[in-house]
């Protein structure tokens, strides 16, 4: 079995909303040099990914939403389907640069379905809020949720979904809901407090598939230590019951507290520290197979590059080291094409990522929480949702 496999191919940047959009695919470009310039890619061969046919286009979608995005760049009247939005402008191209997309995570599923790595990573990926008939939150196609169908008819029964991004994974739940072969876990920002409005804790699944969403609702300005015993209190436990063959994440990194679509307070280091977290509950429960896609970031200089380095260094097991500075090729890159922006001076924040674990009778928003998470979903897969034992 050869190293993990990373997908990446400058093609992948035709995914541009355009303008001023704040899903800007800089943000991809500036990590995949940062992390070249790091050392991380050193003797990686970037697959390069072709897009997605209709066949695996229509796993999650319609036909009638398929033909509006081939549609729309053409076309001077509404064509519905929630395209020609603010969120989700139409823009050349638009159904090929998806389907890309869409293919890049494909690949990366079917080099650990063949058997050839036990892990992938592809960064351009994680497009969650898209739905069956509609585009949402920046999201087309949903890579996530179409890779997902293809791997349950390739050799996967039990899929486990963990999306760390600071919105509620709402496309991938909804397209699994009724479905007991996967489990789909969110942590985001509350929904009272953030788009699209879902991911309560009482949101469980439905028929057979009770008990298999599982949404962690947090609350505004969540710091690393918060998120990280929330994630700690239940994440682990529900995968032990589930015994995934395989673990899907979406690591999108707009819970950073400088992200300025969202008010969580997360960091750097907490991004790192999340990655490793994940590593090692897919070597405890998924045989060591993971399936890492990026997602929502909208600090294009100061965050994403830094976050996406570490998760590619994660999948790669070549960890850099938070007080790593940031080299001087890449600081120049960004000097040049934006002169104002301040850049840090290392791939840390200087954040302290340590936790308690939840049970030691805390009551503070995170607990809160915690709590409702754990009554909603622990009795439906036979565990004490008020012993942290369990």
């Amino acid at each position: 079995m050869s190293s993990p496999a990373v997908v990446w191919d400058p093609s992948l940047l035709k995914y541009d909303l355009g303008g001023q959009h704040p899903f800007n695919p800089v943000r991809l470009d500036l990590t995949v040099r940062l992390a070249t310039e790091l050392g991380v890619l050193d003797g990686v061969e970037l697959l390069v990914p072709t897009a997605a046919g209709d066949e695996e286009l229509l796993r999650v979608h319609a036909p009638e939403y398929l033909a509006a995005v081939r549609e729309a760049p053409n076309v001077s009247w509404d064509v519905g389907h929630g395209l020609g939005t603010d969120d989700n402008p139409v823009f050349p191209g638009m159904h090929d640069a998806t389907a890309l997309v869409v293919g890049s995570t494909l690949l990366a599923a079917r080099k650990i379905a063949d058997g050839e790595v036990r892990r992938a990573v592809n960064i351009a990926g994680g497009l969650h809020h898209a739905m069956r008939d509609h585009a949402s939150g920046f999201c087309i196609y949903n890579d996530c949720a179409i890779a997902i169908s293809w791997l349950l008819d390739h050799g996967f029964d039990r899929i486990a979904y963990v999306d760390t991004d600071v919105h509620h994974g709402d496309g991938v739940q909804a397209a699994f809901y009724d479905d007991p072969r996967v489990l789909t876990v969110s942590m985001h920002q509350h929904p009272f407090t953030l788009w699209p409005g879902t991911g309560y804790s009482a949101e469980v699944g439905k028929g057979k598939a009770a008990g298999t969403a599982v949404n962690i609702p947090l609350p505004p300005h969540t710091r690393d230590p918060g998120w990280l015993r929330a994630f700690d209190a239940v994440v682990p436990a529900v995968l032990q019951e589930f015994q995934p063959q395989l673990l899907v994440t979406q690591c999108g990194v707009d819970s950073h507290e400088e992200d300025p679509m969202a008010d969580m307070s997360l960091s750097v280091d907490g991004h790192r520290t999340i990655y490793s977290t994940l590593r090692d509950l897919a070597e405890r429960y998924a045989g060591g197979r993971w399936l890492a896609v990026g997602g929502g970031g909208y600090q294009l200089i100061r965050v994403v590059p830094r976050s996406w380095t570490h998760l590619m260094a994660t999948v790669l097991d070549r960890d850099v080291p938070p007080e790593t500075p940031l080299p001087p090729g890449w600081v120049s890159t960004v000097t040049r094409a934006a002169p104002a922006a301040e850049l840090p001076a290392a791939m840390t924040d200087g954040k302290d990522t340590a936790f308690k674990p939840w049970g030691d009778d805390a009551d503070d928003p995170v607990d809160i929480a915690i709590r409702d998470t754990r009554r909603a979903i622990f009795p439906l897969h036979g565990l004490d949702p008020d012993d942290p034992r369990d």
